[in-house]
């Protein structure tokens, strides 16, 4: 079964108006069938295919005269030769919508990208199966906590038991979990683990020990939420911090791992410094971590850590699948403690963002917002609280209670 993913709007644009098209995402988000729904004029060619492979590799010039466009390419990572002829073939022919492109390995991609195709390619990230997505919303602007979303949003929000929230951060965001509910989760997350492995990270980062490699996940992952501590990482795995670092980039190069950014303005003195960490699959930060049901995630020590993960990552979701490449999104926190979850910027102003699991929320909620009217330079939007209460309500002046269902 097919969900209609929203990116499928952004590949339309995309393909009017440049040659190449490129989507990126963590391996198994749905990137490949994204593409052969979106294009189903273009061939489409894997290069998984070893006799395909090595084709492209050995005779890069023959492998793309052999083929005609609008061609798809996928798993274009592993053969970084077609780059420079896929660049020769857009300059000579000069049309759009010419190449499809899509993998899984970031970084590398990105490295060949910038050096034969810049300004040639539209770029995509494609994350996992996105809330609007399960709950078949058509509403596609990003998420943002004024007026005039919620206004909009409410014609389509989507209205989301509270155990059925659970069930959701638990099962995660892979396509082939959402569509079919008799997939084991446990077998499903073990195979993914290992495929990772072995087909990205030994490419990306020539890791000798795999084992700990995984330990290295599974300590991100019981910090999605917190404050980024590379030394506190690169101790529970027995790793120098050097290795701790590499190690990170390859996370967030394959889109498993997010940092969020603090934000500084005229204070940052007096700010800190280091970014969150955030696993953008729930499902499978809670398989590593051993929360082995939604039940136990849910009344477990990283609840609260794990629905701010969700409610980050589907916020992301609206940006990456509205085509932005690097969300406005920071977070704040100072020496005082004093703390808001989420900054969204949007036209100059600041809509503070606090999460919360509870289905009671206080005003104290957004207390912390009040100090955004204390930093000079900023103009402080309206005010969003996110969290597991059932109707969109006024807390206080501007600030509003938001359920989950208008992310």
């Amino acid at each position: 079964m097919y969900i209609e993913r929203h990116a499928e709007r952004v590949i339309d644009k995309l393909s009017r108006m440049f040659g190449a098209v490129l989507v990126t995402g963590p391996r198994q988000v749905g990137k490949t069938t994204l593409l052969r729904h979106a294009v189903p004029a273009a061939q489409w060619l894997s290069l998984d295919d070893p006799i395909l492979l090595t084709s492209a590799k050995e005779e890069s010039a023959t492998f793309l005269k052999d083929h005609a466009t609008p061609l798809f390419l996928d798993e274009i990572q592993y053969a970084p030769q077609l780059f420079p002829h896929i660049k020769m073939a857009l300059d000579r022919d000069g049309g759009k919508g010419q190449f499809y492109l899509s993998g899984s390995q970031q970084f590398q991609m990105m490295k060949n990208v910038s050096e034969s195709l810049a300004g040639r390619v539209g770029l995509l990230t494609l994350p996992g199966i996105s809330l609007r997505e399960r709950c078949r919303v058509s509403f596609h602007a990003p998420f943002i906590p004024h007026a005039e979303y919620l206004e909009e949003r409410k014609k389509s929000h989507a209205d989301i038991p509270y155990d059925k929230v659970w069930s959701m951060i638990h099962r995660g965001w892979m396509p082939d979990l959402v569509v079919n509910d008799s997939f084991d989760w446990q077998l499903f997350y073990s195979a993914y683990v290992r495929t990772y492995i072995e087909r990205d990270v030994r490419d990306l980062a020539q890791v000798g020990d795999e084992e700990k490699f995984i330990r290295f996940m599974t300590s991100a992952a019981a910090r999605t939420g917190s404050l980024l501590n590379l030394s506190a990482m690169a101790r529970d795995v027995g790793v120098s911090p050097p290795t701790a670092e590499r190690w990170l980039s390859v996370l967030i190069s394959s889109n498993i791992v997010y940092l969020l950014r603090p934000y500084f303005g005229n204070m940052a003195k007096r700010m800190i410094k280091a970014p969150k960490l955030y696993f953008l699959d729930t499902g499978l930060a809670a398989y590593l971590t051993r929360w082995n049901t939604p039940e136990a995630l849910k009344n477990g020590a990283m609840a609260g850590e794990f629905f701010e993960t969700w409610v980050i990552s589907e916020i992301i979701a609206g940006y990456y699948n509205s085509g932005v490449l690097e969300p406005p999104l920071w977070f704040y926190r100072d020496r005082d403690m004093r703390e808001i979850d989420l900054l969204i910027e949007d036209g100059g102003t600041l809509f503070p963002v606090e999460i919360k699991k509870h289905a009671d929320p206080r005003i104290e909620d957004a207390a912390a917002f009040s100090v955004l009217d204390r930093l000079s330079g900023v103009k402080r939007g309206d005010g969003g609280v996110v969290c597991l209460y059932d109707n969109l309500t006024t807390l206080k002046g501007s600030d509003r209670v938001i359920p989950v269902g208008y992310l």
